[in-house]
């Protein structure tokens, strides 16, 4: 309970006696500290007694206090242990502690290599004019010039030491958001949909309402129907049973999509922060960027803040503290926050220097196997082909074997992935030898030298039994977390060409995939990419009641 403070010149007499002790009627006046009994204050405002008023801070801006003020807290007691050895060594940590505002760690000025670290000079010059919110700390500085620094133990291929920072702890800076009232919003990566959804997103998010954004569109092969893409997600979506208000296909880099999104906001807003949530290296820090370029036409607020917005890289854990951005005139602030890590992707496996291989830079073509050389108005020799594939595997960089054991004639795999990453196909019988000769050379990443004597090999295997179902539609694709997908089509859906022997679908096929042991693979139906896909891809047809259920989808 608050206590107020009465003036001197009030007499003790007129104070409740219930609560003035006795013994103070004889003491010479003074100050005083006497505390409201209950019925006095009831009779305050609802809003000051409460709290609630015009002034009060909001949930995300509570929350960022609190977090702050426990990064300075563990800042502090770190530079005590080391003032017991050094003396002379100062605290520069305050009990709000101001944070980097391209990736939210703390400021400090104590370990060279840590995130948040600020040089000494600077941080007193900033500190003296207030203006610590303006200060981008040392290794935000270098990712913004392509270097690849991880923080996050576990990560990246790094066990992790004292600078590093958890994934659990990352996990726990948003565990209050399932407490407050928020609105979500989530992103997707459509090149690694499955792999980056956070199925249990509703354990992070409690009951808010969550608007789902699918980022990276602009990534798809060229002629892609986006109509069929966006069915596509709200059926995935459905199966995972998460309601969402609305689907959204955006691109950072084109600002595709991105108008929708900032219009679902505003109508869902209504006065609540606003936080971005999502795996790491989904691409947060690049959508709130194009949300607040978007935004800064029409709103000042968005347009100031355009000048400190987070980092961007390629590096899962770049943000590694919530950030809040002043985006909204209206009421609301807007929260990055940091990236929910996935241990079953491959980021989490290979070293920083061969994370930009895993990054498509460019549209994903499709590549197909076997590859044909006869053209493809010569039916007669393509149709001939029988058991390319089988007894054969073929090897995605070092990342993904494929063991083809069993498969018909007229089957073909197209991999939709990053370039960097080279497909070559051997007999299975050489495959091992071929695997341990051509490690970090032709099997690329992992890359050469350190990255080759820590690397653990191809452990998780999976053996899968595919039915083609329907001779004019691909079977399925099996998405590798965290890297892209491969399709199962027969050979004259890849070719675009007519077949003089129809396809039998009695026979099963046996593949066996082998990935790194942390890493997920995911069967699913095949995505309608290319203009191949707006051919063969079928609409679901719905019910009145189950249209109504449907999230409506936007691009």
């Amino acid at each position: 309970m608050a206590l107020k403070t009465l003036s001197t010149f009030l007499s003790p007499l007129s104070l409740p006696k219930s609560k003035f002790p006795q013994h103070l009627l004889t003491t010479k006046p003074g100050l005083v500290l006497c505390e409201f009994s209950r019925s006095q204050k009831s009779r305050l405002p609802a809003d000051e007694s409460e709290g609630t008023g015009a002034a009060a801070p909001s949930p995300g801006e509570k929350f960022l206090e609190r977090q702050q003020s426990y990064e300075a807290a563990k800042i502090i007691l770190k530079e005590n242990k080391k003032r017991k050895k050094k003396k002379d060594n100062a605290v520069k940590a305050s009990r709000n502690v101001a944070s980097c505002y391209g990736c939210g760690a703390p400021l400090h000025t104590s370990d060279a290599v840590a995130p948040g670290y600020v040089d000494p000079e600077t941080y007193e010059l900033k500190k003296k004019h207030h203006q610590l919110r303006t200060v981008l700390c040392r290794r935000c500085q270098l990712l913004s010039h392509g270097e690849m620094i991880t923080a996050v133990g576990g990560h990246g291929g790094y066990p992790g030491g004292k600078l590093f920072v958890t994934a659990e702890e990352l996990r726990e800076k948003l565990a209050h958001l399932r407490h407050e009232k928020a609105l979500i919003v989530k992103l997707v990566d459509i090149v690694d949909f499955h792999g980056s959804f956070l199925s249990r997103v509703r354990d992070l998010a409690g009951s808010n309402p969550i608007i789902l954004v699918v980022t990276k569109v602009d990534l798809l092969p060229r002629d892609t129907d986006l109509n069929c893409v966006g069915d596509w997600v709200v059926e995935a979506t459905m199966r995972k049973k998460l309601n969402v208000l609305s689907v959204h296909l955006t691109s950072s880099k084109s600002l595709v999509g991105v108008t929708g999104v900032i219009s679902e906001i505003q109508k869902e807003k209504k006065g609540r922060d606003v936080y971005i949530l999502g795996s790491a290296n989904v691409g947060k820090s690049a959508f709130i960027n194009a949300l607040l370029k978007t935004m800064a036409i029409n709103d000042p607020v968005a347009a100031s803040a355009q000048r400190y917005k987070p980092i961007q890289s390629a590096v899962p854990g770049t943000t590694l503290g919530p950030i809040q951005i002043n985006a909204f005139l209206g009421g609301g602030k807007l929260y990055d926050t940091p990236g929910v890590h996935l241990h079953h992707r491959q980021t989490a496996v290979v070293q920083s220097k061969d994370l930009p291989s895993l990054a498509p830079r460019s549209r994903l073509r499709g590549i197909s196997f076997p590859r044909s050389s006869v053209s493809a108005d010569n039916v007669e020799q393509v149709a001939s082909i029988e058991n390319d594939l089988n007894a054969f595997s073929v090897f995605w960089g070092g990342l993904v074997r494929i063991d083809v054991l069993k498969v018909l004639p007229e089957t073909c795999l197209t991999f939709y992935g990053p370039k960097g990453l080279q497909i070559h196909m051997v007999p299975t019988e050489k495959a091992d030898e071929f695997y341990q000769k051509e490690l970090g050379v032709l099997l690329t990443p992992p890359s050469g030298g350190e990255n080759i004597e820590s690397w653990k090999g191809l452990e998780s295997e999976r053996k899968l039994q595919i039915k083609f179902e329907d001779v004019e539609r691909p079977a399925c694709d099996i998405a590798i977390s965290g890297l892209g997908w491969f399709t199962v089509e027969p050979v004259g859906r890849s070719r675009k060409i007519s077949q003089s022997k129809p396809v039998e679908t009695t026979e099963e096929l046996i593949l066996v995939v082998r990935v790194p042991k942390p890493v997920e693979i995911f069967v699913r139906p095949p995505i309608p990419v290319g203009k191949a896909g707006a051919e063969w891809y079928q609409y679901v047809e719905l019910t009145e009641k189950e249209e109504e259920m449907r999230p409506k989808w936007y691009f």
